[in-house]
Formats: structure tokens, C-alpha cells, sequence
């Protein structure tokens, strides 16, 4: 299948979307080094499964996570992906100032 060529503002809009997809892109950016099933993606995020198969399809077809093809699947973020690291950045410079608010 071929992909749509998007721009970075399209690709942006798709890829955060609503708050659902955003919570299960914010887990998967905290947690770069780690894989997650469905389901446990679906404990983390609060979400139930059949809204995390949905959120997963985008985020692989957009190329900002990676299926690793065990049984069960896992997903992890794809760090190879240009967005994804400048979303790893932004989210790293959001935590520092969130700890700084914190200890003021």
C-alpha cells in the first residue's frame, strides 16, 4: 500500500489526534525503551483494547511505532523516525520545565 505524502503539519495533526491516541503516544515516548502489548498498553492508558487497536493502526501506518512480530505482537516507539525524535526532544524539555515548576 502506498502512503499519502503528507506534510509535517498534516502528519502532526494525524499522528497526536485526539486525547486517546495522545495518551497512548505519550506512553509509548516515556517509555522508549520498552515494548508493550495491547493489553498492556490498555492497562497503562486506561483505554480499552478494541480503542487501542485503533490508535495503534495509525501510529504504525504513519511510521511513529513499530511492530515487533512476536506472539503477542509488542509495539515501541520508532526512534528511527524524524517526527519521533523531534516529539522525544520536545516531551524530554517539557519534563525538565514541569520539575523545575515543581521545585519552585
Amino acid at each position: 500500500m502506498k502512503r499519502k505524502e503528507r506534510t509535517v503539519w498534516e502528519e502532526l495533526e494525524l499522528g497526536l489526534g485526539c486525547g486517546r491516541r495522545f495518551r497512548v503516544l505519550l506512553h509509548l515516548l516515556l517509555n522508549p525503551n520498552k515494548a508493550f502489548t495491547k493489553y498492556s498498553l490498555a492497562k497503562a492508558t486506561g483505554l480499552r483494547t478494541p480503542s487501542i487497536d485503533k490508535r495503534l493502526k495509525v501510529l504504525v501506518e504513519l511510521g511513529w511505532v513499530k511492530v515487533n512480530e512476536f506472539k503477542p505482537k509488542t509495539y515501541q516507539i520508532n526512534l528511527e523516525n524524524q517526527i519521533v525524535k523531534h516529539l522525544m526532544l520536545f516531551f524530554q524539555k517539557i519534563s525538565v520545565i514541569k520539575a523545575e515548576t515543581k521545585n519552585k
